[in-house]
């Protein structure tokens, strides 16, 4: 996409940004799949170690995409369980 007057770096992210459990519930929701429980942090750092655990599964950053919403961008999937619909009906 081009946008005129819009240069550097931008942050490509959905517009409403979700908490893991949020996305979990919504991925088991569209995959109709129970989501019970989260995975405890310890045990994902006894899989895959602390130091990668703790950089990739469990910190979390707030982000949104504010010079793309001031510049009008339309999100085609503002919403994540519409995005999650979309994304999985392609792979099946």
């Amino acid at each position: 996409m081009e946008c005129g007057g819009l240069s550097g770096p931008v942050n490509a992210v959905a517009p409403r940004p979700v908490t893991n459990r949020e996305f979990t519930e919504a991925l088991g929701k569209t995959l109709s799949r129970p989501t019970p429980f989260p995975v405890p942090a310890f045990v994902l750092r006894l899989a895959v170690g602390r130091e990668m655990a703790d950089a990739l599964l469990l910190a979390s950053a707030h982000v949104v995409p504010r010079r793309l919403e001031e510049t009008g961008y339309s999100f085609r999937f503002p919403e994540l369980s519409a995005a999650l619909r979309h994304l999985l009906a392609r792979k099946g």
